[in-house]
This record gives C-alpha cells, sequence and structure tokens, in this order.
C-alpha cells in the first residue's frame, strides 16, 4: 500500500467513524422513543382494562400482546385485588377530595429501637467540602430538587434501570430549604362544620333510605339529572349529599354504565357529570368553609368521582359510598345504620363531630381540632409548613407501600405451602411521635463529627437520609431498604449480597439495616433532614383507633347479621379516616405548563424549565407546592417508612405479655414469597401472637399443601383468593 492509498483510506475510516457515532446516537433515540410508546402502549391497558366487563383475551389483540402479558399488566382481570394492600389516596388537584402521599406505606415506631438489638452504629460519613468553603462554586438557588446521578453498581438481569433522585444543594441554595413556608401553619378551626343532610341509595335496586323512610325510584338510565329528580321527589330540599351503592356485585356504579362507549374510564365519568341537566341544574361553585367547586373526576383506576351541583340556593353533591369502604353487597338501610354508629362512636371524643364527604376530609378535620390552643402549650399557635423544596424533595423520596413478588430461583418452583399474614391498621402502630417544625440538615461532615452515641440518637430521631448502601456477603435474605427504579414500579428492595446502591430512606429503614437481627448492612450517611420530635398525631390516632376497637369488637358480639354487617363496615369506616387522614398530610405537587413566543424568554416564570421549543414558541413547565396549611409530608413519610420496616421486624405480646419477635427477616431465607403493603406471604408458619391490637399480624389466608409458586401477579392473585377462600372453610386449630 502506498502513503496516498494508506492516507486515503484513514480519510475513509474518519467518515466511517462520524457515521458510526450518528448511527449509534439514532438508535439511542430510537430506543428511547420505542421505550417510551412501550410505556404508553401499557399505561393504555391498564386504562382499557379498568372497564368492568374488560377481558384479556379481547385486549391482547388489539395490542399485539398474549393473554399472559395482558394480565400481567392487568392482574386484576383474573381475580380481585388484595385487600391487604392500604387504598392508596387519590391525587390532588384544585378540586381533590383526598391527597396522597409520594408516588409511589415502612418498622418500629420513629424513635424506637427495633426488636430488643442493641445499638451498633457502623455508619460513615462521605468527604465532602464545608458549605462555606464552597460557597463561591455553588449553583443558583432552585425552587426543585436538582436531579444528580445515583451511585449504583450494575443491576442484574431483568432489574428495571435505576431511578435518579434529588438531591439537596450545597451552600446558601441548600440553606434555604431549611425554612418553613411563610405565613403558613396548621391552625385548629374557630368555626363548626356545617352538617349536610344525607340519603342512601341503592343504584341497582333504586331503593333510597332517608331517615326511617325506604323509597322505591325508578331511576330510569340513572343519570345524574334522573337521579336527581327521582331523589327530591321523595326528600325535602335540604338535602345536601347523595350516597350511592350497588348491590348487585355485577352492577356498576352510573358514571361507569356506559364506559364501553369510550376510550378512556375518565371520559366515561366526565360525560355522566357534564351530560345535560333538564331539571335546571348547574355545576357548584365554590361556597362555605369545606366546600370544594366543580365535580371532580379522578385520575386513577379506583378513585370515585364526585359530582357537585347547584339550583337556586339549593346544592347537593353525590358521591360513593366506596369511599369510605367497601359495601359488600350490604342493604342501603345497613350501609346508613353503619353511618350512624361511625357518628355515635366518633362524637364521644369530638363533640362538634360532622362526618364530612370523605373520610379524608373528616380524618383532616378531626386532626385539626386536635391542635393544642392552650396558652403557652409547644405549637399553640400552629404546626408550621415546611419549605416548598422540602415538600417536594420528600414526595420524590418517600415511598408508601412495600409491594414485590419473589420468584423462583429465590423461592422453590413448588410452594410446600402458603399463608398470608397481613398487619391490622398497620398505620395505627406508628402515629406515636412525628418531626416537628423546620428540619436540620445534618451534612456527611457533620455526621462523622458526631460520637457513636450522637450518630444513633440522630438515627432514632424523625428523619430522612440520603444513603450509600452496600449489602454484606453472605446475605440471603429479602431486601431491606428501597431503592429507585424506572417505570411503574417505583421501588425495588435490592437483595443481591455486596451490591451497593444510593437511596433516600426514613430513619426506621436505615436503623433496621444497621441493626438487623441478621448481618448489618454498611450505610454510609451522605445527607439527612432531622426534626425536632413532637406528638402531632397522637391524640388524634389514639382516638381514633379506641373508636375501631369498640366498633370491631361489638361486629364479633352483637346479635343480628344485619346489625354485625354494620358494625364491621362503621369500623372500616374509621379505619378509612385514618388511613386517609394519614395519605392527606402527603401533598403531591402539582404541574403546570405554558409557552411563550421565542424572544419572550423573561417572561417564563421562575423555576420554570423549558419543556420544549419549536420555531416561534417555547412550552415551560414548572413543578411546585400549593399553599395547604395541613400539608405534612414528613409525618405520612416516617409513618409509611416505620411500618416497610415492621414489614421487617418488630415486636409483638404474647397472652402472658412478654413480647416476641416478628416480621419477614424473622421468617428462614428464601421462605418470603411477597409483600403487599401491610402483608406476607410465606411458607412457613410462625407461631405469632395475634390480639387484635394496631400492628398486629394476623392470619388472612392458607393454603397448607404443595402449590406452584406464582411468577405472575394474575398467577399470585388467584392463589391469594383461594388462601384466603380455605381460611374461611377450613380454619386451623390456632385461630
Amino acid at each position: 500500500m502506498e502513503a496516498k492509498e494508506f492516507k486515503d483510506g484513514l480519510a475513509v475510516l474518519r467518515g466511517l467513524r462520524d457515521d458510526i457515532k450518528k448511527a449509534e446516537s439514532d438508535v439511542k433515540k430510537a430506543e428511547s422513543a420505542l421505550n417510551k410508546l412501550y410505556g404508553k402502549r401499557d399505561r393504555q391497558i391498564k386504562t382499557v382494562a379498568t372497564y368492568d366487563k374488560a377481558k384479556a383475551d379481547r385486549i391482547a389483540p388489539a395490542a399485539g400482546l398474549s393473554v399472559k402479558d395482558i394480565a400481567d399488566l392487568a392482574p386484576h382481570l383474573a381475580s380481585q385485588p388484595t385487600e391487604t394492600e392500604e387504598p392508596q389516596p387519590t391525587s390532588t388537584t384544585a378540586d381533590t377530595e383526598i391527597e396522597t402521599g409520594a408516588v409511589p406505606p415502612p418498622m418500629t415506631p420513629v424513635g424506637q429501637q427495633p426488636a430488643d438489638i442493641p445499638p451498633q452504629p457502623s455508619t460513615t460519613a462521605a468527604h465532602e467540602q464545608s458549605p462555606v468553603e464552597d460557597s463561591a462554586s455553588q449553583p443558583p438557588p432552585a425552587e426543585a430538587p436538582a436531579p444528580t446521578p445515583a451511585a449504583h453498581t450494575p443491576t442484574p438481569s431483568g432489574t428495571p434501570a435505576p431511578r435518579e433522585l434529588p438531591t439537596i444543594p450545597d451552600g446558601e441554595a441548600g440553606a434555604r430549604w431549611f425554612t418553613v413556608a411563610p405565613n403558613l401553619r396548621s391552625e385548629r378551626p374557630n368555626f363548626t362544620q356545617k352538617p349536610r343532610p344525607a340519603v342512601f341509595l341503592d343504584a341497582t335496586t333504586g331503593d333510597l333510605v332517608h331517615g326511617d323512610r325506604r323509597y322505591r325510584l325508578d331511576l330510569g338510565h340513572a343519570s345524574a339529572d334522573e337521579i336527581l329528580t327521582a331523589v327530591y321527589a321523595h326528600v325535602p330540599d335540604t338535602i345536601e349529599r347523595i350516597y350511592i351503592t350497588v348491590s348487585d356485585p355485577n352492577d356498576v356504579d352510573p358514571w361507569h354504565r356506559d364506559a364501553d362507549r369510550y376510550p378512556y374510564l375518565k371520559d366515561a365519568v366526565r360525560a355522566w357529570l357534564d351530560a345535560p341537566m333538564p331539571g335546571g341544574w348547574k355545576v357548584e361553585s365554590q361556597r362555605g368553609h369545606d366546600r370544594l367547586a366543580g365535580h371532580f373526576v379522578p385520575d386513577r383506576h379506583g378513585g370515585t368521582p364526585v359530582g357537585r351541583w347547584e339550583r337556586g340556593h339549593q346544592h347537593v353533591e353525590i358521591r360513593s359510598v366506596s369511599e369510605w369502604f367497601d359495601p359488600e353487597g350490604a342493604d342501603v338501610a345497613t350501609i346508613r345504620h353503619a353511618f350512624t354508629l361511625m357518628w355515635q362512636s366518633l362524637k364521644k371524643d369530638w363533640p362538634d363531630l360532622v362526618l364530612m364527604g370523605s373520610p379524608s376530609q373528616t380524618g383532616r378535620d378531626l386532626w385539626s381540632r386536635t391542635i393544642p390552643t392552650k396558652a403557652g402549650a409547644r405549637w399553640a399557635d400552629g404546626y408550621p409548613v415546611m419549605s416548598d423544596e422540602i415538600r417536594q424533595l420528600l414526595h420524590a423520596t418517600s415511598g408508601q407501600g412495600r409491594t414485590e413478588l419473589i420468584t423462583p430461583p429465590r423461592v422453590p418452583e413448588q410452594l410446600p405451602q402458603l399463608h398470608e399474614f397481613d398487619r391490622t391498621l398497620a398505620y395505627g402502630k406508628h402515629t406515636w411521635a412525628s418531626g416537628v417544625g423546620a428540619p436540620r440538615r445534618v451534612t456527611a461532615q457533620t455526621f462523622a463529627s458526631w460520637s457513636e452515641k450522637e450518630q444513633a440518637n440522630a438515627l432514632f430521631a424523625p428523619g430522612h437520609w440520603q444513603v450509600k448502601v452496600t449489602i454484606p456477603d453472605g446475605w440471603n435474605h429479602v431486601g431491606i431498604l428501597p431503592s429507585p427504579v424506572e417505570g411503574d414500579r417505583a421501588w425495588i428492595y435490592p437483595h443481591e449480597a455486596g451490591r451497593t446502591f444510593t437511596t433516600w430512606a426514613g430513619g426506621a429503614e436505615v436503623n433496621l439495616a444497621l441493626r438487623n437481627p441478621l448481618t448489618p448492612w454498611k450505610i454510609e450517611i451522605l445527607d439527612g433532614l432531622l426534626w425536632e420530635s413532637g406528638t402531632p398525631l397522637k391524640e388524634w390516632s389514639e382516638k381514633l383507633k379506641e373508636a375501631w376497637r369498640g366498633l370491631s369488637a361489638a361486629a364479633a358480639h352483637v346479635g343480628t347479621d344485619e346489625l354485625r354487617q354494620a358494625y364491621k363496615l362503621a369500623s372500616r369506616g374509621v379505619r378509612s379516616i385514618l388511613l386517609y387522614g394519614i395519605g392527606g398530610f402527603a401533598q403531591r405537587p402539582t404541574t403546570t405548563t405554558g409557552q411563550v413566543p421565542i424572544g419572550s424568554e423573561s417572561q417564563i416564570p421562575g423555576g420554570a424549565t423549558i419543556r420544549s421549543m419549536t420555531e416561534d414558541t417555547i412550552i415551560w413547565e414548572r413543578t411546585k407546592m400549593s399553599r395547604n396549611p395541613n400539608a405534612h409530608p414528613e409525618w405520612a413519610s416516617g409513618i409509611w417508612s416505620a411500618a416497610r420496616a415492621a414489614l421487617l421486624s418488630t415486636r409483638a405480646k404474647n397472652p402472658d405479655g412478654q413480647s416476641v419477635h416478628v416480621g419477614a427477616l424473622h421468617l428462614p431465607p428464601g421462605s418470603v414469597v411477597a409483600f403487599r403493603t401491610d402483608a406476607i406471604y410465606t411458607t412457613a408458619m410462625p407461631n405469632w401472637p395475634y390480639n387484635g391490637e394496631p400492628g398486629d399480624y394476623l392470619l388472612k389466608g392458607t393454603m397448607p399443601h404443595p402449590v406452584g409458586a406464582p411468577t405472575t401477579e394474575s398467577e399470585f392473585y388467584t392463589l391469594q383468593s383461594l388462601g384466603r377462600t380455605l381460611l374461611q372453610e377450613e380454619p386451623p386449630d390456632r385461630i
């Protein structure tokens, strides 16, 4: 080869190099676009599957997937979802009834050491530059946490890709986060809620109960106008709320009956709410302390809509009984009796009690009436709300319930047996201490400078920590700490020995990782939030738990089946007040978008980011927190963290008063098949005590014979249903 040919050959190689780089970039973009389409398709499948008559074999060909794939994405098509899963509080917008915690419940109560294991802090701190020394190089203030890549070791094959979590900026930018929202605090109300007289309507039979009177209505096609016309032909105009139920298990709520005519369930609901109202009704405008304007349309399957109308001075809203509890086909008079029993039970502690439209609203209102007002009492002037930035950080880095299916080879392909243990009223166990006020920042450098005692005290106090986690060699049990991943799962629980990852976790879970009953995990504190310990929820939750105990006890002993069912439903209603009340503290941020012409960048609001650009327009997006005086995600996050940790290790009392260790880490390795929020599914049959108290593990389902290990959600729910049925038919001697 001549020199010129060599030179020309190099030029060809350079051209090929550049073409390859461009092709690789195009492939990456195509893969990203394809992944987005996959995600969009999966979300659409889940939306279509919300139609009550949906079948997997009809959806599969439309999606280009197998029936098995559809069942994996929408397991409820094969069987009903687990009742052990805590209801997920509905996300909020300006007119939402129920607020949720971070997208994406957690050990022993915050501040209490788990399982009697002696403190053995083995945390280390990463070296970091002093905020003072580094202040000149800090980025400008940000309204929202700025994501930075998390440190992860390569994930095992089949594991979802890691998701980046936000971090706290250094220097003055981060210091501004650790404040409270100006002129915003939770205060005891100085007014009494106005009662909203209600009636109860069975949309299947047309039976209407108003007080002690019962009517049979002709509802026609059960449009909103037909329901209102039929109801007000029998009840006075002072009725302001209509609760809907359906007694036929094959029937659906009126707003879902035409769902097959619409591509999305939300569209069917909105069409029902927005249909013409010949009776002269119009969408209600805002009025009163507890009244929200307009209709509410849930943005997820399982949420219930709320319709609000007015006609002159008359106001009414239509709601679903299922907001409070699953009516299980109960007669409409029994449902009304359940609401009466619930009201009577709670009124003992709240003389000014008003049952509001939803358990979330009721829970927040009852809690606000326990805020101290005595002069000189701590927080007598109200509980301050944290800064927008800290609330957004908690929203992004705090998961709720643990949902995990463990498949072969981690468990045998043929399970010797399978049992479901569910924690009773789990969240109610973890409300005795919470963080209050503005948090204190604890950097890695600060944490490293403390003594072991100071470190232990910090980790037992209410806190939220960014940590680098290393799973010890030889670890052969379930994972302890959550790790963020892309996709619908949001969080996984790494268990592989030697694996390292970075995450955020509550103090309860960090403590458990350090002091678990098997082998301590290595935890490196990178950053943290530390609150003053207080009891903002204690009085509220204790009163609710006492009401729940009384109603539950009555449900087991009163005379008739109908009365027992009423007490049972009432106890579940009180449980919902506690559950959704906690969820209501975990306020979600709202995202707004807008556009400005090119060249008018100065009109983009502060804190907004540019989402896309065209030749003449800039599309911007901004995420921020609303000024909600009852926004306390630090409380919900701490409770969820403590409940997740207690799922793995906590204590329970035997009848003789002696405590024993319970939880997944006290079961043999390889025996845990699944977690569902507060439930463990295991091949072991531990003799854990059950006293009917919050946090106790109740045997809820059992299959005492060999079964194939579930590998899909559909298979799991089938086994769960069979186990519960078998337990009812053949309860073991110990129950």
